[in-house]
């Protein structure tokens, strides 16, 4: 199985580029890992809707060279999953012949509606509200929990 993560913005604190490292080092048992960050637009201090809208765009471009497979686009009116589900959901994908599952992070402001139209499971962490920076690290948690669920380990208990 192929795991691709497609993340719009860059980790600026340390402690987080380590957490992820060490997620990705640890998936490395259970599939193949390609992380893609991408350039976040870059917008006036009180952007506009106009203006907001053509940065998710722009970015919603850059996503579109990358997303493959199973997309997964992680957006707060998708679907809330347990971890168990979560994994059931990734097992079955490779079960139905997909090699790569796409797990996509926007910006601050989210993603394009035409990402989300893309996805064929929309994935919500929480109703509660994290640091957009956390979010890479907890989805790497989760995918990595799901791969433990899938064989049986002791992780997830």
């Amino acid at each position: 199985m192929n795991i691709n993560l497609i993340v719009i913005g860059k980790l600026k604190e340390d402690y987080l580029r380590s957490a992820c490292a060490e997620y990705i080092k640890r998936l490395g048992r259970f599939c193949t890992f390609e992380l893609h960050e991408l350039d976040e637009c870059r917008l006036s201090d009180n952007p506009s809707d106009k203006e907001i809208s053509a940065a998710l765009k722009k970015e919603a471009e850059q996503i579109k060279r990358y997303a493959k497979g199973m997309i997964v686009p992680m957006c707060i009116e998708g679907k809330q999953l347990s971890s168990t589900e979560l994994s059931q959901q990734i097992t079955q994908a490779g079960v139905n012949g997909e090699s790569c599952v796409t797990f996509i992070i926007g910006s601050s402001f989210g993603l394009d509606p035409d990402i989300k139209a893309m996805g064929s499971l929309k994935l919500s962490m929480s109703k509660m509200t994290f640091p957009h920076q956390l979010a890479r690290v907890m989805l790497l948690e989760q995918i990595y929990r799901c791969f433990q669920i899938a064989s049986g380990g002791k992780y997830h208990k």
